[in-house]
């Protein structure tokens, strides 16, 4: 199991993230528009500064949901490769079986 104080800092940086989500979209819109005066792309650009840097998307990082495994992860599922081996064996992902040839 991981730390439990590193998997709430990520729940913490998905709900920021969320929750400035069309604000940071809005303002980078601003920035990258070319028609609009040098001075509103800048003052953009300080707003964003502004924002929390833990509410940027980037900042979180996959991790397995039951383990809380910060490496070796599948998207699909959610899951580290550990955690997948060990559901998949025991049949508990439908659909997913172990090759053998």
């Amino acid at each position: 199991m991981a730390k439990t104080s590193a998997v709430e800092k990520n729940q913490r940086r998905e709900r920021l993230s969320k929750l400035h989500k069309a604000k940071r979209a809005a303002l980078k819109a601003v920035v990258m528009d070319r028609e609009l005066p040098v001075e509103e792309r800048f003052d953009a650009t300080l707003k964003l500064a502004q924002l929390p840097r833990n509410g940027a998307k980037v900042r979180v990082r996959l991790r397995c949901e039951l383990t809380g495994r910060p490496r070796g992860n599948y998207r699909k599922f959610k899951l580290s490769r550990n955690a997948l081996r060990d559901l998949a064996s025991s049949g508990q992902i439908p659909g997913l079986v172990k090759a053998s040839w």
